[in-house]
């Protein structure tokens, strides 16, 4: 799977910006011909290429693309409504493969963007998906990996790391707080009980802070502290980076 994933990997820097037209001016004389201020008009934002455009149109499956630099995580993020497990043990072309995929949690959404994407992925013992998401749990690891990266067809979203901890999928009679239930904050009410709770939760202070408004990337995998024990990482959106261009067959 490795192999037919480098094939989708960019090998090249992402096409140049597309320069945007110069702003127009707008002269208006006065009564006595005096003329005004020049008036700039909206800037509008530039659009560059997508580089992972090969893969969207590889895959219509594809929701985004994941990456956390100076890690082995990544890959391609499958996102399958009609059926959130068909990728679990499939590879990106549909074969079947024991690292299955990265799985957007069906009840994310992309667009409209909802405020919490979460996205699950198998803890393989190669190192495999999310077989190395653990290695969060040591401080100094954090320190040089705090910044995501989720490209999707219209931009780039970036990440900083918020909070680390480890948790379970609970019985639906458990009144806790289920990380996994989180989607959308409309009130600050909403956004307060899942805000406080993972801030709570993690295994050490990242410094980092959230408001109402803000928007998270969580992403889960296994592990076996506990009966169906989960890892997770929660990051918060920063700033965009590049938007892009619609991709075209």
């Amino acid at each position: 799977m490795e192999e037919s994933l480098d094939a989708l990997r960019p090998t090249e820097s992402p096409a140049e910006t597309v320069p945007s037209s110069e702003p127009e001016t707008i002269a208006a004389a006065t009564t006595e011909s005096a003329a005004e201020e020049a008036v700039p008009a909206p800037e509008e934002v530039t659009r560059v290429p997508n580089p992972y455009a090969d893969s969207f149109l590889a895959n219509e499956d594809m929701g985004a693309w994941l990456q956390i630099p100076g890690t082995g995580i990544d890959y391609p993020v499958m996102w399958t409504p009609r059926d959130e497990s068909y990728y679990l043990y499939r590879a990106f072309d549909g074969s079947e493969n024991k690292n299955g995929c990265l799985i957007l949690d069906t009840d994310s959404c992309l667009d409209p963007l909802s405020t919490n994407l979460i996205i699950h992925g198998h803890n393989m013992k190669s190192g495999a998906m999310f077989g190395n998401l653990t290695d969060y749990e040591d401080p100094d690891f954090y320190e040089n990996h705090k910044n995501i990266i989720l490209y999707t067809e219209e931009c780039q979203r970036n990440y900083e790391v918020i909070a680390v901890f480890r948790s379970q999928v609970y019985r639906k009679t458990d009144q806790v707080f289920k990380f996994y239930k989180f989607f959308q904050a409309d009130t600050q009410e909403e956004f307060d009980d899942f805000y406080n709770n993972i801030k709570q939760l993690s295994q050490y202070d990242t410094g980092v802070t959230a408001q109402f408004g803000d928007h998270f990337l969580t992403l889960s995998t296994c592990v076996y502290h506990v009966e169906q024990g989960r890892f997770v990482v929660v990051a918060k959106e920063t700033e965009p980076g590049d938007h892009y261009l619609p991709i075209q067959e």
